[in-house]
């Protein structure tokens, strides 16, 4: 089945106490047009983000926001300031000896000045991230696909009711065809009649004058076109997990250009009210496939 170019789907993974939340959303586009909203530290997973958002969506306006959370004990380390300490110790020195004081200083005094010793925060491995990173992703791509296909159904389903009130207008504009031709030469015998006021009517020439008319309003070619067009669009709304959107429009402007000829080759009103109600259903059809990836 189609599936709509809109679609949202969202997942939170909790691992080893980091919490991995991604959402996902899109909206119709010409193309795939990819936004990844994430914490700095996951810009050397984007790469391998796209390639598994191309697994879920070809066309689309696709927004991606992935949020980070980690709520275990952040590893951390001491740091011995060396220099530092060296530069305090060789000021004490030169205190000493300048009011020539006895040199008393120990490591733990040392130790507590500012600096000496610093805490700092490990940084994490971000390689032990990119598993459960991507596993969040793709449970949000799964649920964004079963919107999408969800959403796919309603328009599919849509559009056939639709190609089916085409099919009953085509079908009327072929079985009315005939009569426009009857009726055509009924009036070319009446008006002729009233001129010759009784005289013998010249058959031939009246044959030769319908036959040219017939030819003029002639949209056999045009109503196959329209019945191939239909099929060939139901045949593309069944195709399971394919792209149809593009061929799908494409199919609809050929319907709208024959339904223009057959409007505009027509003189009969009831016709011509038949081929407006089947450019207004082809136009509703338009509409509904620039939903369609």
């Amino acid at each position: 089945m189609a599936k709509s170019m809109t679609g949202y789907g969202r997942y939170e993974l909790t691992r080893d106490g980091r919490r991995f939340t991604a959402e996902i959303k899109s909206v119709n586009n010409r193309y795939l047009d990819m936004n990844i909203r994430m914490p700095r530290q996951f810009n050397p997973f984007e790469a391998s983000i796209r390639t598994i958002m191309k697994e879920y969506i070809v066309r689309g306006k696709v927004d991606i926001f992935i949020s980070y959370e980690d709520e275990g004990e952040t590893p951390q380390k001491i740091r011995f300031n060396k220099a530092l300490a060296g530069q305090y110790l060789a000021y004490m020195k030169e205190m000493a000896d300048e009011f020539n004081l006895p040199m008393d200083v120990t490591v733990g005094r040392l130790s507590s000045y500012p600096d000496v010793f610093e805490v700092e925060e490990e940084d994490p491995d971000v390689s032990v991230l990119q598993a459960p990173l991507e596993e969040a992703v793709r449970g949000a791509a799964q649920q964004f696909l079963a919107a999408r296909e969800k959403e796919g159904n309603f328009i599919t389903k849509d559009l056939l009711d639709k190609l089916s009130a085409m099919e009953e207008n085509v079908a009327f504009i072929e079985s009315r065809a005939p009569q426009i031709v009857d009726a055509f030469e009924k009036k070319l015998r009446e008006r002729i009649s009233e001129l010759l006021e009784g005289a013998e009517m010249d058959d031939a020439r009246i044959a030769q004058e319908v036959a040219i008319y017939s030819d003029k309003v002639c949209i056999d070619e045009e109503l196959v076109r329209l019945h191939s067009h239909i099929e060939a669009t139901r045949a593309e709304l069944s195709k399971d997990g394919e792209s149809v959107g593009r061929k799908l429009d494409f199919l609809a402007q050929e319907m709208n250009r024959e339904a223009n000829t057959i409007l505009s080759k027509t003189d009969d009103v009831i016709s011509a009210d038949r081929a407006i109600d089947l450019k207004t259903s082809i136009e509703k059809i338009r509409e509904q496939i620039q939903n369609l990836e």
